[in-house]
């Protein structure tokens, strides 16, 4: 059953997802700054409040996200996608030996496992986030979910191995035949560009538990 906290929470993981505060996000989404403030999720009688159909396909439309990738945010518990169980390993280890086929899918042992939603991928693993390039959209103990299967585009959130053994989590800028351009959202952090040749696979993250 959906309830009211779910869908706030989704729009407070879309935002944090883009390196937004919720009021950032309606801002970006062309809504009233405030639309999203805690005081707005409930009326004036006390009473749990829905956030319009209007304010959510705005939201939608200004983060480049589908209803598929809302329902799940949402996750199980919201009435979205059936739950499953995921490999999981900290990112800062996933460029040893032994984890990973040439393909990008895990292997041997060593793995975890972590409950997530299905993102409908059979070959889809989770990566604890060990480093601080990604802040504030992901911080150190967050789970990503990576589907190699999912199709990717401009903007999307990846991790991706290098010839080197290097596996790191970025946001995709552009990718030729060339070049790869990843972005770091930690300004600290530079922004690698890496020649085609040197990328042994790239894979969308579906979901993220913060």
């Amino acid at each position: 059953m959906l309830r009211h906290p779910d869908i706030w929470r989704a729009i407070d993981r879309l935002a944090a997802e883009h390196g937004m505060s919720p009021s950032g996000l309606a801002r970006r989404s062309g809504l009233d700054p405030t639309a999203f403030n805690k005081s707005k999720r409930i009326n004036p009688q006390g009473k749990p409040r829905w956030p319009t159909m209007e304010s959510i396909a705005k939201v939608l439309t200004a983060t480049g996200t589908d209803l598929a990738d809302l329902v799940r945010i949402l996750g199980p518990a919201a009435g979205g996608t059936p739950g499953r169980k995921y490999p999981v390993i900290g990112l800062a280890r996933a460029g040893k030996g032994g984890f990973f086929d040439d393909a990008g899918y895990p292997v041997g042992s060593g793995w975890d496992e972590v409950d997530g939603p299905d993102v409908n991928d059979p070959n889809a693993y989770a990566l604890e986030i060990t480093g601080d390039s990604m802040a504030p959209v992901y911080r150190p103990g967050d789970v990503v979910v990576v589907s190699p299967a999912a199709a990717m585009r401009n903007g999307d959130r990846v991790v991706l191995r290098t010839g080197a053994g290097e596996v790191m989590a970025k946001e995709l800028v552009r990718r030729n035949k060339q070049r790869v351009e990843l972005k770091s959202v930690n300004a600290r952090h530079p922004d690698p560009v890496i020649p085609a040749r040197d990328v042994v696979w790239i894979s969308r993250i579906a979901w993220v538990r913060q």
